[in-house]
């Protein structure tokens, strides 16, 4: 009974010293405007790749950069703008070039029905609104401000929020009028908001580059899963949710 018992508890020391059977995992700092088409690629990601844990740490973009750069654990990082991962280039923190994987536009999040009857970005300057955006140093905010110089509108805007996700919920949930968002915001909220399109969004376009960082774990599975963003399927899962091509 001496060897059975033996050879079970070097399994188990093997085990506990391998990190519970060997799994692997990478962590992907993603702007938070790709939340749902980033959880279909983690769920790819994993089923191709049995035994490897998808870690996504979701906000904006700025507050991402932020916390790569004071010496956050990460693998890869995916931004809203390219304004950020230059920050974050610029620090030395990232492996190779940068590569767009998809654009992205503003538009106007209402309640259903748009009972308040906008029809242009210049109604969102209607005192009488409440009027939620992102704040300037984040990427939907920085495209809000170039609209408002390229149209002359100036927004009063009620609240400025940290990322696109909290301008949608605060529109969601009754808290505002309307909000500056992304088109692919108000494609993931169903029925939930409607979308008031307006010409002036072309004006700032937004690109979205994603790298492999210097001091990624394992580089090797950093870079497959940056290869599943610019492959065919991840393009599919990037149209399917309403962003444009790079």
């Amino acid at each position: 009974m001496r060897r059975p018992l033996a050879a079970c508890l070097a399994a188990v020391l093997l085990t506990t010293a391998c990190g519970g059977g060997g799994e692997r995992t990478v962590t992907v700092f993603a702007a938070s405007s790709l939340t749902g088409v980033f959880g279909a690629l983690e769920q790819r990601f994993e089923a191709d790749h049995p035994g490897v844990d998808v870690r996504l740490n979701l906000a904006g973009s700025t507050r991402l950069a932020q916390q790569i750069r004071e010496g956050a654990p990460a693998d890869v990082f995916a931004s809203a703008n390219a304004a950020t991962m230059a920050d974050v280039a610029d620090a030395g923190l990232v492996d190779g070039e940068p590569a767009t994987f998809a654009t992205n536009e503003l538009t106007i999040a209402v309640a259903p029905g748009n009972p308040r009857g906008i029809s242009s970005f210049a109604d969102l300057a209607d005192r009488g609104l409440t009027l939620v955006t992102c704040a300037p140093q984040v990427p939907c905010g920085a495209a809000t401000r170039e609209v408002e110089r390229a149209t002359g509108v100036d927004l009063r805007p009620d609240s400025e929020e940290p990322n696109v996700r909290a301008v949608l919920t605060k529109v969601e949930t009754g808290e505002a009028d309307a909000g500056v968002v992304y088109v692919t915001d108000v494609r993931s909220a169903g029925q939930r908001v409607t979308g008031v399109p307006f010409a002036e969004a072309r004006e700032a376009v937004n690109d979205y580059p994603i790298a492999v960082l210097r001091n990624a774990a394992d580089t090797s599975l950093a870079r497959r899963f940056r290869d599943l963003v610019l492959g065919a399927a991840g393009q599919r899962e990037l149209a399917e949710a309403g962003f444009g091509a790079p």
